[in-house]
């Protein structure tokens, strides 16, 4: 385990550590549930998982020898793009992952395969990136739990989720293969989360490319990275499956006391496995078997 005093001593004491990809990038805006998130990542196989950490917080205990800290700020404005495109910029040619703590990435068959295989099969498909699905998790019981995180009792919603087609400023037609999706937390109490944030897709895999940065709303300059699909068939998706809403909304005095459950007659118990979000239309599986 290696500590980093800040993103640049990162680029420039990590670099053999940023090289050897698929490296994850775990962003702790808060000390909700670290150790699991470090721990899920490095057990689907990435090679290196960075998690970035207020000065604030201390790196937990115990998080294994392919985990590494960085401390940065990651609640100042644009952190997290900020960070990305430092590292995309330092680390061409590598494949990043990156999410938040309490946010826990499944695709297709992560059970039996690694990352590795599955972010090789999809370069093989000609895919420098995956669209994601930010699949929002809630404990049923906010008095047991008021902050809304419970991995133990965890629930999804089934349904509600929907697609909107993602228009060209420039121009006002559709963008090709691209969707602005929602559902989840954000959609049944949208009253409380701003209209830009609301979309649950996100391009949390992607390769690393000069010219290519991440912007503010979770997409990229490159407008290939934002297509869900490829033109002649369809492709691998993934799902993060993430407590970021729910702690959103019980951290926020408004929504707080506004809120007295998220249970609802679509909920469903969250699994951990892949299978439930497959039956679910919550992820693609393409031609990965």
């Amino acid at each position: 385990m290696t500590t980093y005093s800040s993103l640049a001593d990162l680029v420039s004491k990590g670099a053999g550590l940023l090289s050897k990809g698929p490296v994850a990038l775990i962003f702790a805006e808060d000390g909700v549930e670290i150790s699991s998130t470090v721990a899920h990542h490095a057990a689907l196989g990435f090679r290196s998982v960075l998690g970035f950490l207020p000065p604030a917080l201390t790196p937990p205990e115990g998080a294994g020898p392919g985990v590494h800290w960085v401390s940065y700020d990651t609640r100042a404005p644009d952190a997290v793009p900020l960070a990305v495109n430092t590292l995309i910029a330092a680390a061409p040619s590598t494949w990043f992952y990156y999410g938040y703590n309490a946010e826990y990435l499944h695709f297709p068959f992560c059970e039996d395969r690694s990352i590795s295989e599955m972010l090789a099969f999809h370069a093989e498909e000609r895919r420098d990136a995956m669209l994601a699905f930010v699949v929002d998790l809630y404990a049923p019981d906010l008095t047991r739990f008021p902050n809304g995180v419970d991995r133990e009792s965890a629930e999804i919603d089934r349904s509600g989720y929907y697609t909107l087609a993602r228009h060209d400023a420039a121009t006002g037609l559709p963008k090709e293969r691209q969707l602005d999706f929602f559902g989840g937390l954000r959609w049944r109490f949208e009253e409380h989360v701003p209209w830009e944030r609301r979309r649950i897709d996100r391009i949390s895999l992607f390769l690393a490319k000069p010219g290519v940065k991440l912007r503010p709303d979770h997409t990229f300059s490159d407008a290939e990275y934002n297509t869900y699909a490829c033109p002649w068939h369809h492709n691998l998706t993934a799902a993060v499956a993430s407590f970021r809403a729910a702690k959103a909304l019980r951290t926020n005095p408004g929504s707080r006391y506004a809120i007295h459950s998220f249970h609802w007659h679509n909920s469903a118990r969250f699994e951990w496995n892949s299978q439930q979000l497959l039956d679910l239309g919550l992820m693609e599986p393409g031609q990965w078997f």
